[in-house]
């Protein structure tokens, strides 16, 4: 069996900055990864995707954004260069294609298995990711014979879906995106949609991020906020990273004619139907965006900020006839594409830390079993844990506690 101090299992940017973290502590560790570097990046991203934040956002410890595109977004295949480029300069003592299959507790520490080999190590970070698998609703059962469905995950591009009518269940970052995309690709598009965060590219001439980051928002912690619960469960922002800054949003995708309906609710003998609470949903969208866009302004002016000034957008226009039923059945939809979120894979986590949804239980990515830690989950210690950006912090935080019982224990 080999030995080390720390297993960190996963090789994206969460578990490289942890890595980087350990290092400059001077912990001997190892980290483990299933595929290649940034392997979900490589595998499981379709071909327009960029990042949602800026390039200057682009963080890690010991690196910054240097090149000739502060303001653009990097595309897939650059952030896949960008982290792999990373582990090389950091030295991360990465593992690739090593799977883990299990993670036991072991007197006082943890057993490691992998499909290569075995380690016994005093503590564990799981950064294997947060989006390894796509959460598709019971309902899809009652999806008719004959229809295409598919997640973002493995969505490449028009060209690979039947042609005809396409479904987009979600209507959050991916949903949008996508709606769009096979919109513009001439098939006939409806977006069912639930909650949803609305969200413009830019405000007062600045990428909204940029003042989400200036205002401290991005940095709220954890114990800071009201209902952790429900913030850890909101859905992506409605962004997309596009060259041209610009704002994709249901206003935009309803003028280009894709159809908007309300949440699909269930699918009974072939017909899909949906919730007839759109108004009410756009309602919220709008009310959240409204006091987030307060809460810039007062911030712009206490801070003296000298911007363009202070914008409102329409609220979103709720369609004239919005049906409440869809037959699957008649040949219109050839394809659903279900944009419902992903969760994480640790079903070789065999530590007694779940609760009864099957989450692990954690306080700021510490979690329930001592030496056992947590990386890259939405709002893990801060707003912006899931974002490149965040891990750094994420990632000092954890490994000072690390550092600390591993020195009482």
């Amino acid at each position: 069996m080999l030995k080390t101090t720390t297993v960190v299992v996963g090789a994206g940017h969460g578990g490289l900055a942890m890595s980087h973290c350990l290092a400059d502590r001077s912990i001997d560790h190892v980290v483990l990864e299933r595929g290649e570097v940034a392997h979900s990046w490589r595998t499981q991203r379709w071909d327009s995707l960029r990042l949602l934040t800026p390039n200057w956002m682009t963080r890690l410890p010991g690196y910054a954004y240097c090149g000739e595109d502060p303001a653009g977004y990097l595309a897939a295949p650059d952030v896949v260069e960008l982290i792999a480029d990373y582990a090389k300069e950091t030295a991360a003592p990465v593992r690739a294609n090593t799977t883990v299959t299990s993670v036991r507790q072991n007197g006082d520490g943890y057993v490691v298995q992998t499909d290569q080999d075995c380690w016994q190590a005093r503590s564990v970070v799981l950064a294997a990711g947060a989006s390894t698998v796509a959460k598709v609703p019971a309902l899809q059962a009652g999806v008719p014979a004959g229809i295409t469905t598919l997640t973002p995950a493995v969505y490449r591009n028009p060209g690979e879906l039947p042609d005809g009518g396409v479904l987009v269940v979600g209507a959050s970052a991916s949903g949008i995106q996508i709606a769009e995309e096979l919109h513009r690709s001439g098939r006939p598009v409806t977006v069912a949609v639930g909650e949803h965060v609305r969200m413009p590219r830019t405000y007062r001439g600045q990428d909204i991020l940029w003042w989400m980051d200036a205002a401290g928002l991005l940095a709220e912690r954890y114990d800071q906020i009201p209902d952790l619960v429900r913030a850890r469960r909101l859905p992506s922002m409605q962004l997309v990273g596009s060259p041209d800054r610009r704002t994709l949003d249901l206003n935009s995708l309803s003028d280009l004619g894709v159809r908007l309906v309300g949440r699909l609710v269930g699918i009974r003998d072939g017909i899909a139907q949906f919730s007839g609470s759109l108004a009410n949903t756009f309602a919220l969208a709008d009310l959240k965006l409204g006091r987030l866009l307060d809460t810039i302004d007062a911030w712009a002016a206490r801070a003296g900020v000298d911007s363009e000034p202070r914008q409102r957008f329409a609220p979103t226009t709720v369609p004239a006839a919005t049906p409440l039923t869809l037959d699957l059945r008649s040949g219109e939809t050839r394809t659903i594409l279900w944009a419902t979120g992903f969760r994480p894979d640790l079903s070789w986590l065999d530590v007694p830390v779940f609760d009864r949804r099957g989450e692990v239980r954690h306080d700021g990515g510490v979690t329930t079993s001592a030496g056992l830690y947590l990386m890259g989950m939405p709002f893990l210690r801060r707003r912006n844990s899931s974002f490149i950006d965040g891990a750094g912090a994420d990632a000092a935080d954890l490994s000072d506690h690390l550092t600390h019982y591993l020195h009482i224990n």
